[in-house]
């Protein structure tokens, strides 16, 4: 399963906020229906059971209500995904990532293995399925998220390699799961942002203080035994490198992972480095892009709409490219793909009162040609045209009518673009202008029950908006497409 995360810490984007967001991606050959929901406590499982490996595991007590991005058809478990607590802590799962033989043979993954010639199942670990609602519903602070995620991966073990992201309004860390039982977590440092394209990402990471005062860095409690055991380490000076000690460096990557890295990077960093031609610093098959980087400025919630959307617009790798050279056009896996679900843009907001800081940005179906907007996250209900999606196609709720402006935009692209590049812009601009309206009345209102109130009524206009505009453009690229169809005919009888 594709997905692409990018992490901005607090003093490299433009208002201060931490913001954390991914592009989740259906596996190729099915697309996943999403809806946006809120999980109060009575909700919650006191006992969870895993739809695909199996596993039960018991709940603590007291867990706090969240917000969700769940399956919007039942059948293969929850997969909440993504969502803020009322703590006011984010957390983002998953981004699945590679690894290597060497560590999936010292530590093979957990995996289902179903009753057969009278023997009993074998529940297998935890999983993508299950990791927002086994975690968010209990966790106060990012490192707590962590710490939490760090100790079932070592009781339960998973069957899957992920990486998995935290967020609080001052810290965001970054766990990715190694094998079936171990893992590591780093803070991301304040200054700099994180691109992670389906890769183990980490580039470095420091034993001493995992193992230590643990400020910035964290890992299972055998990670360092786990390495000398199985001769994992390949670096020639001692230095760890967690790519080359638990990820991969395959062919595949070329094509799938890497160039995703490479279009992020180029975007937010231009002038940093050479990223084309012949004497380039690094291309789109470089095994070592950074992990991190600071910006050459400030991040804003659009760029990052912009990079978790692109196509490698302005490179001949782009498919919709209609000058130049032809032959590269489609080399490698975009960002912005038709099976993008959704896309979840945290942004936990420090100058605000504790219960407007969590804004969650959503974006339904591929990015290339979908709209992100805006929602207060502390709620007790969200809009029903975000949470009233089916498995039935319908215009009545954003997911499907995203689905639809970006089918009838690909195949109309000359012709669409405008349109959807128009409502790209006015719904953000509305959006912006929502939340600026609504944050100046939440700013002179002290009941917590009006507070309560407005934010519900905001999130409700601003779904209303979104819902108009959504429905403008459908129309819009509804004509430009069918106005292509082979059986048009100039002549008309009106």
């Amino acid at each position: 399963m594709g997905c692409t995360t990018i992490l901005v810490g607090k003093k490299a984007t433009y208002d201060g906020s931490t913001m954390i967001a991914r592009n989740d991606d259906s596996g190729a050959g099915h697309f996943t229906a999403k809806k946006f929901a809120v999980v109060s406590p009575e909700q919650q499982p006191k006992t969870y059971h895993s739809v695909l490996s199996h596993v039960t595991i018991e709940l603590p007590e007291n867990p706090m209500r969240y917000t969700a991005m769940p399956n919007a058809v039942e059948g293969k478990g929850i997969w909440a995904a993504s969502g803020v607590n009322e703590a006011h802590v984010a957390m983002t799962a998953t981004e699945t990532i590679t690894s290597n033989p060497r560590v999936l043979g010292a530590d093979p993954l957990v995996v289902y293995q179903p009753a057969a010639d009278g023997k009993e199942e074998i529940a297998g670990g935890i999983g993508e399925e299950d990791l927002v609602c086994l975690v968010l519903p209990y966790i106060r602070s990012a490192r707590e998220g962590v710490l939490r995620l760090g100790s079932l991966l070592e009781q339960y073990g998973t069957y899957e390699m992920n990486g998995i992201a935290f967020q609080d309004k001052d810290e965001i860390w970054w766990l990715e799961t190694i094998g079936g039982h171990h893992w590591m977590a780093r803070r991301v440092p304040d200054e700099i942002y994180v691109v992670m394209p389906n890769q183990l990402g980490i580039d470095s990471f420091d034993l001493e203080d995992a193992y230590g005062e643990q400020k910035n860095f964290l890992c299972s409690a055998d990670l360092k035994e786990f390495i000398e055991t199985y001769h994992l380490n390949l670096s020639m000076d001692g230095s760890l490198n967690p790519r080359d000690v638990f990820g991969s460096h395959d062919d595949a990557d070329h094509v799938y992972n890497t160039p995703r890295a490479w279009f992020m990077e180029r975007y937010l960093n231009p002038n940093t480095y050479r990223w084309d031609g012949a004497l380039a610093d690094f291309t789109p098959v470089s095994d070592d892009l950074p992990w991190c980087m600071v910006p050459e400025k400030k991040i804003t919630v659009e760029d990052v709409k912009y990079v978790l959307s692109g196509h490698y617009q302005g490179t001949p790798y782009d498919p919709y490219g209609s000058y130049g050279d032809k032959s590269m056009r489609g080399a490698y896996r975009s960002i912005g793909i038709n099976r993008n679900d959704f896309m979840a843009l945290i942004q936990i907001r420090p100058d605000m009162e504790a219960d407007c800081r969590p804004v969650e940005w959503i974006a339904y179906g591929s990015n290339a040609f979908n709209a992100l907007v805006p929602f207060y996250a502390d709620v007790e209900e969200t809009p029903e045209y975000l949470n009233n999606t089916t498995g039935r196609v319908s215009t009545e709720n954003f997911y499907w009518s995203s689905r639809l402006i970006a089918a009838m935009a690909d195949a109309s692209y000359n012709k669409s673009l405008f349109h959807v590049e128009r409502y790209q812009e006015r719904v953000a601009a509305k959006g912006h202008e929502l939340i600026n309206r609504y944050d100046a009345r939440l700013a002179a209102e002290q009941d917590p029950v009006a507070r309560k109130a407005l934010r519900q009524q905001a999130n409700a206009e601003i779904a209303a908006m979104l819902q108009k505009e959504t429905d403008d453009t459908l129309d819009k690229v509804l004509f430009e497409l069918s106005s292509q169809m082979k059986n048009a005919y100039s002549r008309s009888d009106a």
